[in-house]
């Protein structure tokens, strides 16, 4: 296949995927080396930043997905009558810190750096695909674990986890990097911190 065939069938089917595919899956549907797909893959994605296209190619760890610019978030909301999301509150954001920066971790664990129970906060994340589980510690009871999706690393616009920017501590509360004080919408998108609304605990 040639250069420009291998990118419009890599586009072919991360259209008709909707979901993040693995680059494994890619070459097998392909039949190409890893090599020639992940350069059509970069390409790709060069191609629609630098145009400033109204679709993009996020990179999710080993996976890649097409999906619409942030900058036409609005429009599309408008043309398509998709409700405007509720906004996470300050607990769910310290619950979800928590989460991403020591998993995989317990419920027990949130609760314990957060001082009160997350069960709410921890049910709110899970049902907007932000956390998943990932199995149980071998400890008496053997609690659940927890840890971050491909839709927490796409809210925040990030590769992988080594993305995430340094973590510091002041005292029994953890503080983000500017850059992370954010919040995120029920659908995974970015809401300013300023305009976010508090929710019940």
């Amino acid at each position: 296949m040639e250069r420009k065939e291998i990118e419009s069938a890599v586009e072919a089917i991360l259209f008709a995927s909707g979901e993040p595919v693995q680059v494994k899956r890619l070459c097998a549907g392909l039949e190409l080396a890893r090599p020639a797909v992940e350069r059509a893959l970069q390409d790709l994605r060069d191609y629609y930043a630098y145009d400033r296209r109204g679709i993009r190619m996020v990179q999710m760890e080993d996976s890649w997905q097409l999906c619409s610019a942030p900058e036409f978030g609005n429009a599309v909301h408008r043309a398509l009558e998709i409700r405007k999301p509720a906004k996470l509150s300050q607990p769910a954001l310290e619950a979800l810190t928590i989460i991403a920066y020591y998993q995989p971790t317990t419920r027990a664990y949130v609760d314990q750096i957060r001082g009160v129970d997350s069960a709410y906060t921890m049910s709110l994340l899970l049902n907007r695909g932000l956390i998943e589980e990932c199995g149980r510690l071998q400890v008496p009871g053997r609690p659940r674990l927890y840890r971050t999706t491909k839709q927490f690393l796409r809210a925040f616009h990030l590769n992988s986890l080594e993305d995430l920017p340094e973590l510091t501590e002041g005292g029994d509360t953890l503080e983000l990097e500017d850059e992370v004080q954010m919040r995120l919408g029920e659908h995974g998108e970015i809401v300013a911190a300023e305009a976010a609304e508090e929710e019940t605990e």
